[in-house]
């Protein structure tokens, strides 16, 4: 089975080992059950926007169709100032193309919420509740879209909130250990949708 994984800073790993991204985790646990599953395509960059990761997909060319396949972006959209409405648009063509490449079958396709940076010590100084009411205002729409689509969703935010020493050297990307949680809390959602059930 293939996975194909897209997004930003957070899907590539910024600041861990390749085998500590959490796509990498997903699929060993996967495999660990039994699941026949290849290492995952990862198309993400750190610092892409919506607009930067349709643009990275161009030139990647990932060929479909997938097994699975995991969204996660829009945290540089809110850091950089971008309106959270200018984002929807954005987010609902890189959800369809999601869509299009898990074969037409949006149960395959799992949206993965934006993480929380300003609980990071790299946020100290910062407007913290100001950049959590941002992030929630972004992640509303992300539900909202996948809702329209039929894709389910995996909330992370809670956990980069709860576990804010959970990062690597530069104060700002998760650790390995804080992506095993990702791993952990995706796992029964990609195990019901690569069997094909509908939970």
């Amino acid at each position: 089975m293939r996975f194909l994984a897209l997004g930003d800073s957070y899907t590539i790993g910024e600041g861990v080992t390749p085998a500590e991204r959490w796509p990498v985790q997903l699929a060993a646990l996967l495999r660990a059950k039994g699941v026949a599953l290849d290492e995952p395509e990862i198309v993400a960059r750190t610092g892409w926007t919506a607009d930067e990761l349709k643009a990275g997909i161009a030139a990647a060319g990932p060929r479909g169709p997938f097994d699975l396949v995991t969204l996660l972006i829009g945290v540089n959209d809110q850091y950089r100032g971008h309106p959270v409405e200018g984002f929807r648009p954005s987010f609902r063509a890189l959800l369809a193309q999601a869509v299009g490449f898990a074969g037409g079958d949006a149960h395959r396709v799992l949206v993965v919420s934006i993480p929380d940076w300003g609980a990071t010590p790299f946020a100290a100084g910062r407007d913290r509740a100001r950049v959590a009411r941002e992030i929630d205002a972004f992640n509303a729409v992300s539900r909202e879209e996948a809702a329209r689509a039929g894709v389910r969703t995996l909330d992370v935010t809670g956990s980069t909130r709860a576990h804010p020493e959970e990062h690597v050297d530069d104060g700002l990307h998760p650790s390995g250990r804080q992506y095993r949680r990702w791993a952990d809390a995706a796992l029964p959602l990609a195990r019901s949708a690569l069997s094909g059930a509908r939970e």
